[in-house]
């Protein structure tokens, strides 16, 4: 659970430039999350007890757009595309992040987990992501 709590501060981190721009219009920042399988998904509850226990509140101080494929890989390009067209402010995807990355090249990518970000071409290099996606990564030897 710290990789989600990790997570949700690497959101809000990337959403925190929009806090201050929103004020004056009381612009709602919206999180798109895209995950493979089906809801209940406890990752997915375990990120929005984070952002509560942060004072977010679903529906008032955050939006959030779920996306699920429902165990068909193949929906996730589809359902990557659709939250780039919401124009949310952040994407959240574990398994699903080289969908969202082939989506997109303007919406920031968060990635709670990845097993080889740049074997998948989620970033450049570990020593140099670079790009707008970031997260989280375990390498371990075999």
């Amino acid at each position: 659970m710290r990789r989600i709590g990790f997570a949700v501060v690497l959101t809000l981190g990337l959403l925190a430039p929009l806090a201050g721009e929103a004020q004056p219009t009381a612009r709602v920042p919206r999180i798109g999350i895209l995950r493979p399988g089906s809801p209940p998904d406890p990752l997915v509850e375990a990120f929005r007890q984070g952002l509560r226990e942060l004072g977010y509140t679903e529906g008032r101080t955050i939006s959030i757009e779920y996306r699920w494929a429902e165990g068909r890989d193949e929906r996730l390009p589809s359902l990557a595309a659709d939250l780039v067209r919401l124009q949310v402010d952040v994407i959240v995807a574990g398994a699903a992040a080289v969908a969202v990355k082939q989506a997109t090249n303007v919406i920031p990518i968060v990635m709670p987990t990845a097993a080889d970000p740049g074997k998948h071409g989620l970033v450049a290099s570990l020593a140099r992501p670079g790009g707008k996606v970031t997260g989280l990564t375990s390498l371990s030897e075999e």
